[in-house]
């Protein structure tokens, strides 16, 4: 018996059942422990991670390491069987690591840096409940990965629901709560799926066991047996991945969630539904795998196209993201679909790729929401990389990686998936998986075109600096708070003068609410020079429309707790006691900050990666490939 996997489980169970201890200190001695409580159990989980990852057998990454096979419960004979392998160590890793740096960007900062959802605020934000909620949402992360029977992995499978919901639909944004109930519903209903395709395995075997199961290559199951299998596991796992059509949960909870929860949900969450079918569906079923296999291909294709022209209609950063997460894990799952090894070793190499790029990606989404106060593209103004070099350059370095640019990480997983479905699996139709890569290859093309259309949008031309504040919906309408650092005159996006959002500059949000961008100075604009007393600057707003106390209202930049004046309605306050219309508030001149250093932490760790894998891609295919070949019969 080994005791990795069980301190790897056990560290982050330790802590959150440390939490759930009354305390007595008092508020900031609280939140203080409380950071450091975040980053000392999920740094020691990383630290157990890397000793796993350090102690492994790369002489030998088809055996299964580090096992621990126990009695769970006797009757029933199912086994408490943990243990790691080629294919899910570096998922391990992966999960450790993202969650370690979610804390690091939660915990680390001070208290009026944005996105701290653990800092202090009016109404209450329940920090002893994030940290409790993340802590028990990476158990049931690792523990997928670790888990070695079919009953303990769909345990796994379903703890980091719960958690995942919490974070979203009470840290979430205006419409969170929808955004939470979609994405419970969809993932029950698939896990029920799923339950009955390994109930199907269990019954025609009579073992729970996937490394005797993997070995037997189906023995003691029919062509028919496998198929139905194979179907049930794989719509389970597709809603998780997800495929589409099964996809319409993803951009509510992403767009909803705050920044850890869609770093965690698109770093590792859509991960454990390809890592089943690597571990469970094609290696368990290798006939239903052959008779699905062109129906999977065909859904991945559909899912690349179909994602890439979403992206290119989107007007919300972090919404684009989400779908971009649909095109790059049919890239995926056609990998997987060609069945042999350079097609499923591109899976593998893609689900990690993807795990660091678009953690990336979401962290710094969050990042530009936090300071400007929305993710929509055409307010944030352009020019961000004369306004916020780091930042901008940060997030051109993170999207053109996710594009497939050669030298990164995103490169290798499409370009050998292409390359898997030139020469796929015996018993697949070569000319369909060429229309596949033919098919493919088109997505990829359209995922250069909606990551470079985002760019010139966003990081490019004139440098106009947009802030907008929420506002009660009636009370004084909408109102935009800009300061243009080039052109200090009021002016729309061809420099004519006109609002850049329509007539009135403002469009309708969940809840009623209304935020508008750059209209005339007659609307409520407010500019540099402008004479509000003491410099206002933009706090977030507390009772929102569509919102309750204790949500992430952390959504404007440089918030500064405790400065005062009157009351306005919709219960804001601006700074320095200035009055404005529709319990707005003001933002300073320049009041944007560039990257902080505790932003640098949680950030660098994943471009070092991104750039190693995509000049390295040996140092994660030498470890995946033997695992690969032994269960598509690969030479």
């Amino acid at each position: 018996m080994s005791w990795l996997p069980i301190m790897l489980l056990g560290v982050p169970m330790a802590g959150a059942a440390a939490l759930l201890v009354p305390s007595r200190m008092d508020g900031p001695a609280r939140g203080r422990l409380l950071r450091v409580h975040g980053l000392a159990v999920s740094g020691v989980t990383f630290v157990l991670a890397l000793v796993l990852a350090v102690a492994f057998d790369y002489g030998d990454p088809a055996r299964v390491q580090f096992e621990t096979d126990l009695t769970w419960i006797a009757g029933l004979d199912l086994r408490f069987h943990l243990g790691v392998d080629g294919i899910s160590l570096p998922l391990v890793v992966l999960t450790a690591l993202l969650t370690f740096l979610c804390f690091v960007y939660l915990c680390w900062g001070g208290a009026d840096s944005p996105g701290q959802l653990l800092r202090p605020r009016a109404g209450g934000n329940r920090p002893r409940a994030l940290v409790f909620t993340l802590l028990v949402l990476e158990i049931g992360m690792i523990g997928t990965f670790l888990a070695l029977d079919l009953l303990l992995f769909f345990v796994f499978f379903e703890v980091v629901l719960i958690p995942m919901y919490f974070v979203i639909a009470v840290w979430g944004g205006r419409a969170r709560r929808a955004a939470a109930i979609k994405f419970i519903l969809y993932t029950l209903l698939g896990s029920v799926v799923l339950l009955l395709g390994l109930l199907l395995i269990w019954a025609q075997t009579g073992t729970l066991d996937m490394v005797a199961l993997a070995q037997a290559h189906g023995t003691g199951m029919s062509r028919s047996v496998q198929l139905i299998a194979f179907v049930a596991v794989g719509i389970g796992l597709a809603v998780k991945t997800p495929m589409w059509p099964l996809h319409t949960w993803l951009p509510d909870a992403h767009t909803e969630a705050p920044t850890v929860g869609s770093v965690l949900l698109a770093g590792v969450l859509l991960k454990m539904g390809t890592y089943g079918f690597a571990r469970i569906a094609i290696p368990v079923l290798p006939d239903g795998a052959v008779v699905v296999a062109p129906w999977l291909g065909a859904f991945a294709v559909i899912g690349i196209i179909y994602g890439s022209l979403a992206c290119l209609a989107q007007r919300d950063l972090k919404r684009m993201i989400a779908y971009s997460s649909i095109g790059h894990m049919g890239f995926v799952l056609l990998g997987f679909a060609t069945l042999n090894s350079t097609g499923v070793n591109a899976a593998l190499f893609g689900n990690v790729a993807h795990g660091l790029i678009t953690g990336l990606l979401f962290f710094l989404a969050g990042a530009v929401k936090e300071r400007h106060g929305t993710a929509d593209m055409s307010a944030l103004g352009g020019g961000m990389l004369s306004r916020l070099p780091h930042l901008g350059s940060l997030l051109t370095f993170a999207c053109i990686a996710s594009l497939g640019l050669p030298g990164l990480a995103g490169f290798w997983g499409e370009m050998l998936t292409l390359l898997g479905a030139f020469e796929p699996a015996p018993g697949l139709s070569r000319p369909l998986f060429l229309t596949f890569m033919a098919i493919g290859g088109l997505g990829a093309v359209l995922t250069a075109a909606y990551f470079l259309t985002m760019l010139s949008r966003v990081t490019h031309g004139r440098s106009v600096e947009t802030v907008v504040a929420p506002v009660l919906a009636g009370v004084g309408g909408g109102h935009a708070f800009t300061t243009a650092e080039d052109d200090p005159a009021p002016s729309g996006a061809d420099g004519s003068g006109a609002p850049t959002t329509g007539a009135s500059g403002s469009r309708t949000e969940g809840g009623g609410g209304t935020r508008a961008v750059a209209e005339n100075g007659d609307s409520g604009e407010i500019r540099a020079g402008s004479g509000l007393p003491g410099g206002p600057r933009a706090e977030d707003a507390s009772d929102l429309p569509g919102g309750t106390p204790g949500e992430d209202r952390a959504d404007l930049p440089d918030r500064t707790p405790g400065e005062g004046g009157g009351d306005l309605p919709g219960g804001t306050r601006p700074e320095g006691g200035s009055g404005l219309p529709g319990g707005a508030r003001a933002v300073r001149a320049g009041g944007l900050h560039d990257v902080a250093g505790y932003e640098l932490a949680a950030w660098v760790p994943l471009v070092a990666l991104i750039v190693l894998f995509g000049l390295w891609p040996k140092a994660l295919l030498l470890i995946t490939d033997p695992v690969v070949r032994t269960f598509v019969g690969a030479p």
